[in-house]
């Protein structure tokens, strides 16, 4: 069996190395003999940080991410309808033409590359449909989708495009209701995101594990969480004064935590260097702060949220991370994604904050939330989380009932 993962390009965000890594897992167990193509920006980088990838049976590939690609994207962003409609309509180099012709199946991952977080998914939709017009079955595998009305000429492609996936597997029930009930999609069905079954790697985090009397809060603060922000507010002031609180008035000890971090050059989106930023606003805390180091993977890092007492987040897969591992978590959201995952988990959105909401004091609200209902809160988990991973590895034996 010879599957390709199109929407991957880099294991700087942790989230898609996590989601790799747990998808390959799973075709594993589900298939008897498996290579996986992994696409990369940097084929070497990425494998120094899964040296087993080789005997897990992946193959890092090199990814067709073309320069031109942004400036495309942008161009779509003009108000002319033939623009939202047009897709992709650049060919294909014949080198990843054949690549695609090479497997068996293709499985579209991103986490949220069908929606328009990242405006339109052109190359996306380029990809996967040239993978349907070879005749491989696609299957968008454990993704949140939509909502695209804020692009009204693009709802009718977005929903044709979807219609020709062999299944179309969502992570949370507010993708599910949008494809079925909006959309109107007949393939749709929903799982868990594949990161719920990642196996950690224990690491040895005493080097940066912060004093406390209370115990550890994990933190993880995204520079993503800028562009949803109102223009009064000042998310690292009100960050800092957060984690004050917590350290001076609570007694706990904070550990921030980068969940995404390009690993060979310095980017805007760069959760290490958007908190260092915090860390040194925050005055002098001692070892009552730390960060983790930017050199963790994926698997050492879900390991050490593991070790937390509670976690507040803003990137999707690091709150996955925590979750997964029974933390009490706060999710920061600015998209579908958290809103659906805690709903799913617990039946309402107690535990999630909007971006547009975020304030010190809100902050602080969250978190007594979680000290008042901590071992509900564990227990809840412990209860649902064996059946939400199992619905992983349903959706891919319900994958190979249908392609065998």
């Amino acid at each position: 069996m010879r599957v390709y993962l199109t929407g991957q390009r880099t294991f700087g965000n942790r989230g898609c190395e996590a989601i790799v890594r747990s998808t390959v897992a799973v075709l594993k167990n589900t298939f008897e003999n498996v290579q996986v193509l992994v696409p990369s920006d940097d084929i070497e980088r990425d494998a120094k940080q899964w040296p087993e990838a080789v005997e897990n049976g992946v193959q890092f590939v090199q990814a067709y991410i073309p320069a031109y690609t942004r400036y495309w994207v942008h161009m779509q962003r003009l108000p002319l309808p033939f623009l939202k409609r047009a897709g992709w309509p650049f060919p294909f180099p014949s080198w990843f033409t054949e690549q695609l012709r090479s497997v068996d199946m293709v499985m579209a991952i991103g986490g949220d590359n069908y929606s328009l977080d990242y405006r339109l998914p052109s190359l996306w939709q380029g990809i996967d449909g040239l993978a349907v017009k070879l005749g491989k079955p696609v299957i968008l595998w454990g993704a949140s989708v939509g909502p695209f009305e804020n692009e009204p000429f693009f709802v009718p492609v977005i929903r044709q495009h979807l219609l020709r996936f062999s299944q179309v597997i969502v992570r949370e029930s507010v993708s599910y209701a949008y494809l079925t009930e909006v959309l109107g999609l007949n393939n749709a069905s929903q799982m868990a995101d594949p990161a719920f079954a990642l196996t950690v790697q224990p690491v040895d985090h005493t080097e940066f594990w912060p004093k406390n009397t209370s115990g550890v809060v994990g933190l993880n603060i995204s520079p993503l969480i800028e562009r949803y922000k109102k223009p009064d507010q000042n998310l690292i002031a009100e960050t800092v004064h957060f984690i004050q609180q917590t350290i001076i008035e609570k007694g706990y000890g904070v550990l921030l935590i980068p969940h995404v971090i390009p690993l060979n050059r310095v980017e805007k989106n760069n959760d290490a260097v958007y908190m260092a930023n915090i860390l040194r606003q925050c005055g002098d805390l001692g070892e009552r702060i730390k960060m983790a180091p930017a050199i963790l993977n994926a698997a050492q890092l879900k390991y050490v949220i593991g070790q937390l007492r509670f976690f507040v987040g803003a990137r999707t897969h690091a709150t996955i991370a925590a979750l997964s591992s029974g933390v009490p978590t706060v999710s920061i959201a600015y998209s579908i994604k958290a809103r659906g995952i805690n709903r799913d988990l617990f039946g309402d959105e107690s535990m999630v904050v909007p971006t547009s909401e975020l304030s010190s004091e809100r902050l602080v609200a969250a978190l007594d939330y979680l000290v008042d209902n901590e071992e509900k809160l564990r227990n809840k988990l412990a209860l649902v989380l064996p059946d939400y991973q199992n619905k992983i590895c349903q959706a891919m034996q319900g994958i190979k009932a249908e392609i065998a």
